[in-house]
């Protein structure tokens, strides 16, 4: 059982953690040395860490395309299969993107 103190301070770091902020590396062993005692604060950790990936993962991808200059600046622009010809929809790509 935890205390509440205990809890509160386990919480703030994992939100830091999920959030992709910096932690240092005494609360990450504080951390670990409950999440290897009690399961719902290694389950805590999993969450956190699963959270922390998926917006780093979604950063890098946005980072990415804005660095290519791929996709439309209109966020409401997405290819429809069933209404849009893939040709047209390609026809403000830039030159080195077509065929040679």
């Amino acid at each position: 059982m935890l205390s509440t103190s205990t809890r509160l301070r386990l919480e703030n770091i994992l939100s830091r953690i999920a959030n992709g902020e910096e932690v240092s590396l005494q609360e990450r062993v504080y951390v670990h040395k409950f999440a290897d005692r009690d399961q719902t604060v290694s389950s805590w950790l999993k969450k956190a860490r699963r959270l922390q990936q998926k917006s780093s993962n979604s950063d890098c991808i946005d980072k990415l395309l804005n660095d290519l200059a791929l996709g439309s600046s209109d966020p409401r622009s997405s290819y429809q299969p069933e209404e849009d010809d893939l040709g047209e929809w390609f026809g403000g790509a830039p030159s080195w993107l077509g065929r040679s």
